[in-house]
């Protein structure tokens, strides 16, 4: 697997390379800002990139303006956006761009390399991954319509769906039966009004409405 690393701070550049490397991925180049970053998903064709949000010149949001442009370029592009900063609605903009192969991590899941890995895997074979964190935070906030239609196991399940977790680890994490799960799923769909359709492409939208539900909207400013 070809991943290229983009952060501003060169010691966790070439911390992430030199972890990394004890794996199965590697590291193709690594980077500081954010055009050196689509420069080189351009030139190199990755699998995936890890990519912080706020990186040069202006240290806001240049890193994720970054992994919009290379999802919307190079969609087969898994991108993993590394922060450390808890804040959702970066999560949001990310998955609301294309269905599969984002994710978002806290910088601090870094010091556990099977965390990280599993992630990179995750993207590049077309799945969410959201940090737990943020999802547990999420959680414990009141829902608004229409998650407050959702019972609380109902809610539980969706916070792990939003996770990216799939129906079997959902199961084993409640201690639910494979059967148990998709019927709370299906409840789920049906709540949230979401038409019989490909059940990946419910899942997505699934997500985006918890979010949604919980996080105040954003404006996508790489569009002005």
């Amino acid at each position: 697997m070809r991943v290229i690393v983009a952060d501003d701070e060169a010691l966790l550049r070439q911390g992430l390379t030199a972890l990394l490397a004890t794996t199965d991925i590697d590291v193709v180049a690594t980077v500081g800002d954010g055009r050196s970053l689509t420069r080189a998903v351009d030139t190199l064709h990755p699998d995936a990139v890890l990519v912080d949000i706020k990186m040069p010149p202006t240290h806001t949001d240049e890193g994720i303006r970054a992994a919009l442009d290379i999802r919307r370029r190079h969609p087969d592009t898994g991108v993993l956006v590394l922060s450390h900063y808890l804040d959702s609605r970066y999560a949001m903009r990310l998955i609301e761009t294309r269905e599969g192969s984002v994710g978002y991590l806290l910088k601090e899941r870094v010091s556990d390399l099977a965390v990280l890995v599993e992630a990179l895997h995750r993207i590049a074979d077309g799945e969410s991954v959201v940090d737990p964190t943020i999802v547990a935070r999420l959680i414990n906030r009141r829902p608004r319509s229409p998650i407050q239609r959702l019972s609380e196991r109902e809610r539980e399940i969706l916070a792990l769906m939003a996770e990216g977790q799939s129906n079997a680890r959902i199961g084993a994490r409640l201690f639910l039966s494979p059967r148990t799960v998709e019927a709370h799923i299906g409840h789920i769909f049906g709540k949230l009004d979401l038409a019989p359709s490909d059940d990946y492409h419910r899942r997505v939208l699934a997500v985006l409405a918890y979010l949604r539900g919980v996080t105040p909207p954003v404006q996508d400013e790489t569009r002005a």
